[in-house]
């Protein structure tokens, strides 16, 4: 049956995911997986958002596909595996809610760190390469279990200031190859059933305009603007992750 309600909650949840993966609402993909918990369980929100990522991944990619720091990737990616094998091992153990208030709690010291005069001495030095394989491996692991490594990632590159064109091109290629290894363990978990991928290709298409929208937006926006968006939008985000997880955790 047409339920209104579930139509503008997933197309609402799948448009914010689309808008961040172009690089233009920073981590704010992060609500996806949170918003569709609204209108089903949290495991399966988080198989059915996994093609339509996948399906975003590639429009990111072509965009992007001469504007990426490959070696933040280098550094990042093996982090990356390691944390979603752990997120594998301890699947049927660990709840979203307490996955999301350690990504809020995370969060929030990073947008309280960046305003320190420390942090604007430090910005613009070369990648370290331990930090960013321990960042690396928190959002392969908050990744695999909730769609929710925008913020680590974040923590890591944001920091490196970036042209938003190259940011929003390393973010994609990052993700996308994340995505991609999380399609074998999503398999055998059973969260890539024949109802959720029906699901998932009826909202895959909304995801890509969404995509296509904020590459034309990140283009046309200047460095100092985009990152002051993105760090208001972390730190909101940020606040609504923790306000959430903790609503469930202490009802």
């Amino acid at each position: 049956m047409f339920d209104p309600w579930f139509v503008a909650v997933a197309v609402t949840a799948v448009l914010i995911v689309g808008l961040s993966k172009s690089g233009l609402l920073g981590s704010l993909g992060v609500v996806g997986v949170p918003l569709l918990t609204l209108i089903m369980p949290a495991r399966e929100a988080a198989g059915i958002m996994l093609p339509v990522l996948l399906a975003m991944d590639a429009i990111a990619i072509y965009a992007y596909r001469k504007q990426v720091n490959w070696h933040i990737l280098k550094i990042m990616l093996p982090g990356a595996a390691v944390g979603m094998l752990f997120g594998w091992a301890i699947w049927a153990f660990v709840s979203d809610a307490v996955v999301l208030l350690m990504v809020g709690v995370i969060t929030l010291l990073f947008v309280l760190d960046a305003i320190l005069p420390i942090r604007k001495k430090l910005e613009g030095l070369p990648p370290s390469t331990p930090w960013g394989r321990f960042w690396g491996a928190f959002a392969g692991f908050t990744s695999f279990v909730s769609h929710t490594g925008g913020p680590p990632f974040q923590i890591y590159v944001l920091p490196q200031r970036l042209p938003p064109a190259l940011y929003a091109g390393t973010s994609a290629y990052f993700f996308a190859m994340v995505n991609t290894a999380k399609l074998i363990p999503y398999f055998f978990l059973g969260q890539l059933s024949l109802h959720n991928l029906q699901l998932s290709a009826a909202l895959a298409p909304v995801g890509m305009l969404g995509v296509l929208v904020g590459v034309f937006l990140v283009r046309r926006i200047s460095a100092k603007h985009f990152y002051r968006i993105a760090y208001w939008l972390v730190f909101a985000l940020a606040l609504k992750l923790i306000w959430d997880s903790l609503n469930v955790l202490l009802n």
